[in-house]
């Protein structure tokens, strides 16, 4: 069912020594995790987009669809290695034209994520990308979305899990049988 990436150790700390922890942000007791660095570091942004583009081809994805917004610059540039098309999903209210929505729960409150209605043919195997999995629910939303527009899902790869706060857990029954790869966990 879920698996974590067995990428190389030189990778891993490649990779890792490019994430800057920026403490307190964006509020007092979070250390946010910058991937910036990263992108700036052309050698370490290749490896990671090549890692990525290949867990698309191992799962025979034929479409990548990043979240919103930091999976958009990582799935943008997998797609285009992997030969595959992006789709984006958004928060509600940025894409024009038909859009399917879905709802998911918040730490205090509830937010809404859209894909275009015609951007997936019945069928089509999705590899989900994003930067980071944390507790899960935007990737949890993300799933329900594109099973409702009628993909299925090949995957879903992140560079970063924070293992502490279980995301992988709440994604277990969205996922059914498609694999969970992170590149690095923490």
């Amino acid at each position: 069912m879920s698996t974590v990436a067995g990428e190389t150790p030189d990778l891993r700390e490649m990779l890792l020594g490019r994430i800057k922890d920026v403490p307190d942000h964006p509020k007092p007791g979070v250390m946010f995790k910058d991937i910036t660095p990263l992108l700036a570091d052309a050698e370490a942004f290749s490896a990671l987009t090549g890692a990525l583009a290949e867990l698309c081809v191992r799962y025979r994805a034929d479409k990548v669809v990043g979240l919103e917004a930091r999976g958009f610059i990582l799935a943008a540039p997998v797609a285009v290695r992997a030969g595959l098309g992006f789709v984006p999903v958004r928060k509600a209210g940025k894409l024009p034209g038909a859009t399917l929505g879905q709802s998911y729960d918040l730490e205090y409150g509830t937010a809404e994520i859209e894909i275009h209605a015609d951007a997936l043919a019945p069928g089509d195997r999705v590899m989900v990308i994003d930067d980071v999995l944390a507790t899960g629910g935007t990737a949890e939303a993300s799933l329900q979305l594109i099973r409702r527009a009628g993909g299925e899902i090949a995957g879903l790869a992140v560079l970063l899990e924070l293992g502490f706060l279980d995301g992988r857990g709440k994604l277990a029954a969205e996922l059914r049988d498609a694999p969970l790869e992170a590149l690095i966990t923490v």
